[in-house]
């Protein structure tokens, strides 16, 4: 009746086995030293920071190329000027991607112990990069797009709407730097 099922079960009680099995626990086990579940959050905190940051960085850009679009077919002149929220917005993924490459190259439970104190580090680092840069993505698009929009009708609020998103762009920043400050935490859970 169900031929997924019946498979799947097959397929889990043959993984039991071979994780079971005395040669394959004793590699496992030699190999590492640490907390076993440690690496888990550590990689999480880097799935977290380049996941959120790309988030935001995808929305401010869908937002504010929504603005660009409509504001372009009144004033196709204004484009290129036009062009910086977006640019701005695309940003926000490199913060991420920074952070998720220091937090991945730090877990390496062969060259030294990775405890939970570890991954938790690593884990508050991701989260800290990757929900500044969501909520400062969020603001770059909702203020691109009616910066853009109201550029168009007036000329004259183009510095007022860079600065806003100077000041949108820094919480991303300050969520960068706090990253940093985080990860570098990591390792310092044990007397050396």
């Amino acid at each position: 009746r169900y031929p997924h099922l019946s498979q799947s079960l097959i397929s889990l009680s043959l993984a039991r086995f071979q994780i079971s099995d005395p040669k394959i626990q004793n590699l496992k086990m030699s190999t590492f030293s640490g907390d076993e579940t440690a690496p888990f959050f550590g990689f999480l905190g880097a799935a977290a920071a380049l996941v959120f940051s790309c988030m935001g960085a995808a929305y401010g850009t869908a937002k504010s190329g929504v603005g660009v679009a409509s504001m372009g077919v009144m004033r196709p002149e204004l484009v290129m000027k036009s062009i910086v929220p977006v640019v701005m917005a695309g940003v926000l993924g490199i913060y991420g991607l920074i952070i998720a490459v220091i937090i991945s190259t730090g877990i390496n439970p062969k060259a030294k112990s990775y405890y939970l104190f570890d991954g938790y580090a690593h884990l508050s680092s991701g989260l800290a990069c990757g929900l500044a840069g969501l909520s400062a993505g969020m603001a770059i698009g909702i203020v691109g797009d009616a910066g853009v929009r109201a550029n168009a009708q007036q000329p004259k609020l183009f510095v007022g709407m860079i600065l806003i998103l100077i000041f949108a762009e820094a919480l991303a920043l300050y969520g960068l730097i706090v990253g940093i400050i985080l990860s570098s935490r990591a390792g310092q859970s044990r007397a050396e």
